[in-house]
């Protein structure tokens, strides 16, 4: 389903994606709409898929984890293990915070928390490299990182 959006529809998502925990009312006084016309312009947007979900962030390092890796891991063998059985062990590490299947040198980017670098160590050589069919791996670690308005900011 396309949908046209407008500046309010964009405002809209502007506000959600810096605070979804905004009511339609206090929303709708910001952008001087009442508080229905807020809520149905939110609800044609969930419906139409534009507002897929909202989230809570949670700070990691605030939680003991101090580290964040990003790792490029590729698979040694794609015939030999299927993608599917690679994904499913990889989403049960507690660890692994995000799996993207890419295109590139990599077949998978890794996100990866952990209390410090020995704990990383330990996910890495225990669970991630033990995988079925992981070959080689590339560890990145994060420095600091910013939020960046996206397409909408």
């Amino acid at each position: 389903m396309s949908l046209d959006l407008d500046d309010t529809d964009r405002a809209i998502l502007r506000a959600l994606s810096r605070d979804s925990t905004q009511s339609a009312g206090a929303l709708g006084r910001k952008l001087g709409l009442s508080q229905p016309a807020t809520w149905r312009r939110i609800r044609r947007l969930e419906e139409a898929g534009v507002i897929a979900g909202r989230r809570v962030v949670v700070d990691t390092e605030a939680l003991g984890f101090g580290v964040t890796v990003f790792l490029g891991v590729k698979l040694a063998a794609k015939g030999r293990v299927s993608l599917e059985d690679f994904e499913r062990a990889v989403t049960a590490i507690p660890e692994v915070q995000l799996v993207q299947h890419v295109l590139g040198l990599f077949d998978y980017r890794l996100r990866v928390t952990a209390r410090d670098l020995a704990d990383f160590e330990r996910v890495l050589r225990r669970r991630i490299m033990t995988l079925p069919g992981v070959g080689q791996v590339e560890a990145n670690v994060l420095l600091s990182e910013e939020r960046r308005p996206g397409p909408l900011g």
